[in-house]
């Protein structure tokens, strides 16, 4: 996984590459100047100390102060950071901060909204692998800024048996097997049933976390009264904030939302250089 420092530097070599053309040709010389990141809506904040990472990468003189903490909810308006510095190092910071930081802050709010949806429930909202290749350390960091839960980071983690998992070993009672004779003893097992038969039999192979992929919410509560409490129960599949209320109220320990990380709007922040 690439650590921040190396994937700030990429994304400025990215953004940069030979050299800002227009900064050279228009703000030529050291230029001191201020800088203001200003939320144009209101969200949750996550992200700002990357985003100081960004200035800092470019000028370690740079000075970057956070009006807010990482969770604090700002309101449309507030400022977010005041930073000093040459004027051409914070105009090419901009860009890479900005993309960030708002992407960051997307998926903060986003979750936040689903985590506020199913209030006073037991469920945990959890996201899923679906994020943006390289960004996935700080979107999953933004899932938990906005009050939800990390499922596993990666195939490396945790065992998840999937629909094509259970085809490629012959059955679920044969994958769970397998995958327990396999793993040592402190890691569980989680698979994926698209009906009530599957569920019965995932229940009857022992695993210890079972996926309900895209039931519907009769299906839902005939499942989680089947297994009782004898593993924890997760809905997948299509899940909105139309949806989430209803489908925590099924019973279920677990929902796991795609959207958190693959589908959040960037939220509007600006930079304004005075």
């Amino acid at each position: 996984m690439l650590s921040l420092e190396r994937l700030i530097e990429h994304a400025l070599a990215e953004d940069i590459h030979t050299g800002d053309i227009t900064t050279r040709a228009v703000v030529p010389g050291k230029r001191p100047a201020v800088a203001r990141l200003i939320a144009k809506e209101d969200l949750v904040l996550a992200g700002i100390a990357v985003a100081k990472q960004v200035f800092k990468r470019l000028n370690a003189g740079i000075s970057f102060s956070a009006c807010y903490a990482d969770g604090t909810r700002v309101s449309k308006g507030d400022l977010i950071a005041t930073i000093q510095g040459d004027a051409a190092d914070l105009l090419m910071g901009e860009r890479v901060a900005l993309n960030l930081l708002q992407r960051m802050c997307g998926v903060a709010t986003l979750t936040a909204c689903f985590v506020e949806a199913v209030s006073g429930t037991k469920v945990r909202i959890v996201d899923t692998r679906k994020t943006t290749p390289g960004l996935r350390e700080l979107e999953k960091y933004a899932v938990r800024v906005g009050g939800g839960v990390n499922h596993r980071t990666g195939l490396y983690d945790g065992v998840l048996i999937k629909e094509n998992h259970i085809a490629a070993a012959g059955g679920i009672a044969e994958a769970i097997s397998r995958a327990r004779a396999y793993i040592p003893h402190t890691l569980k097992i989680e698979i994926e049933t698209e009906s009530l038969a599957e569920v019965e039999e995932a229940l009857a192979a022992g695993a210890d976390i079972i996926m309900l992929d895209n039931m519907n919410l009769a299906e839902m509560r005939s499942a989680v009264a089947m297994i009782a409490g004898r593993a924890l129960v997760e809905a997948s599949g299509g899940v909105n904030l139309d949806s989430v209320r209803a489908i925590a109220e099924t019973g279920v320990d677990i929902i796991s939302v795609g959207a958190l990380t693959h589908s959040p709007r960037a939220m509007d922040i600006s930079m304004l250089l005075d």
